[in-house]
């Protein structure tokens, strides 16, 4: 009887033992879960809630997306970048695609924009690492095209592009969606220019200034020197902001509606024409009895040049000046800053033959003007490959005398520097990032 006994003593002992033993693997394999930080407060992660990938020598990168929704068409900026501890990151890759139309070609079925949107969404999954995605932003912003629509036709475009975003596999927030007001893309622009000519890389490094001309609106951006332009500008024309750890202080303004396409259509007198139907403006800027069709905002238009013999230059000059009479404001210190100059500067320069298509140069105020005397002055008939060039010149050399700048003044041109483009996406995309980053 004392075995039976004995042998049941042994029995619960061992199975005490092996209850034991199951809580104590149990304690020590779940307890390290039960405390695992968050994803974005893990090391080498960042904040937007996924990792950042380290290449074989620990670099970390980050990649951000940009739309850039103009009023011509829509952009795609996919950009890589080298993460610095406490550096400003480095730009490692560009990747660039480009569609035509614009949204605001689709302002009045939302829906049609959506295939455009979709194709630009599958050039960034084919770009960014399938483990990047949830933690790379994309966004979108819009410029003047959508800027100058209704504000209800802007919205439903916008909402459109937001439920895309949504359903991708990106990190898309409630601010991945907007229209960009214009001083904003005029500093967006001047960052991007002076983190790829190293004016962003201290505090001693000079800058160099910005002009843009786009469709819809035209931007300048610059740092100044003197105390008194600061003093003396509009108030809303001085904006302050920091980069980098480090404090710029710029003027800078953008002009709504000066664009060369929405100057094209006051110059021609289309502002005051019947949005819809057939209109018919004449203009001497055009081409002696030259006679066609051009397309605005959605709305088609006939024009024609005026009869030959009348003088075209001058007379296109006059209008030009009417459009712009008292809407542009004189920057001092322009005469003493290095500008760059892009998007229809650089375009009329290479249609010019100023600077090859796919390289960078320089082009003095004064040439366009003189190319423009040309152009409107040997205006003649039959079908020219670019009946709006005398237009587009005259626009440009007036515009740029009425921002104060002299006729000696020379501007860089450059569509891309170390074969990025030169826009404001660049910018835009450091600053949305800087602002994942904030708690």
């Amino acid at each position: 009887m004392k075995r039976p006994k004995l042998a049941g003593v042994l029995v619960f002992v061992g199975c005490l033992l092996t209850y034991l033993m199951f809580v104590k693997h149990h304690y020590f394999t779940s307890k390290p879960a039960a405390y695992r930080l968050p994803p974005h407060l893990r090391p080498g992660s960042d904040r937007t809630g996924g990792q950042k990938p380290a290449s074989a020598d620990g670099l970390r990168f980050q990649y951000g997306i940009m739309f850039d929704a103009g009023s011509t068409g829509t952009r795609i900026h996919i950009f890589k970048f080298q993460m610095e501890s406490r550096e400003a990151p480095k730009l490692a890759h560009e990747t660039f695609r480009a569609i035509e139309p614009g949204l605001s070609a689709y302002a009045d079925d939302p829906q049609k924009c959506a295939a455009g949107v979709e194709e630009l969404l599958e050039v960034a999954k084919s770009t960014v690492p399938p483990s990047m995605w949830t933690s790379t932003p994309v966004v979108l912003k819009a410029t003047a095209g959508l800027r100058l629509l209704p504000g209800a036709k802007a919205d439903h475009l916008l909402d459109r592009v937001r439920a895309l975003f949504q359903d991708s596999p990106f990190l898309s927030r409630d601010d991945s969606v907007s229209i960009m007001d214009g001083t904003d893309e005029g500093i967006s622009a001047w960052i991007t220019i002076n983190f790829l000519t190293g004016g962003l890389h201290g505090s001693d490094s000079p800058t160099v200034g910005m002009l843009d001309l786009g469709g819809g609106s035209t931007q300048i951006t610059f740092s100044p020197d003197d105390e008194k332009t600061i003093q003396m500008s509009p108030i809303d024309y001085i904006r302050s902001f920091q980069m980098f750890n480090i404090t710029h202080t710029v003027y800078t303004h953008s002009y709504l509606g000066l664009g060369l396409m929405s100057a094209r259509l006051a110059i021609l007198g289309g502002v005051d024409a019947a949005p819809r139907g057939s209109t018919e403006l004449v203009s001497p800027c055009l081409p002696p009895e030259f006679s066609g069709r051009w397309e605005h905002a959605d709305v088609f238009y006939t024009v024609r040049g005026q009869k030959a013999g009348e003088p075209a230059y001058e007379a296109c000059v006059t209008k030009v000046e009417k459009v712009l009479y008292r809407k542009v404001a004189r920057a001092s210190e322009v005469e003493g800053v290095d500008f760059y100059a892009f998007s229809f500067y650089y375009d009329r320069a290479v249609d010019l033959g100023v600077i090859d298509q796919k390289k960078e140069g320089s082009i003095r105020v004064s040439d366009y003007t003189e190319a423009a005397k040309r152009v409107c002055s040997g205006l003649t008939g039959g079908p020219p490959q670019n009946p709006f060039l005398c237009l587009d010149l005259v626009y440009i050399s007036v515009l740029l005398r009425e921002l104060g700048f002299p006729p000696h003044k020379q501007l860089r041109l450059a569509r891309t520097i170390n074969q990025v483009e030169t826009s404001w996406a660049l910018g835009a995309t450091f600053h949305y990032i800087q602002s994942l980053r904030r708690p």
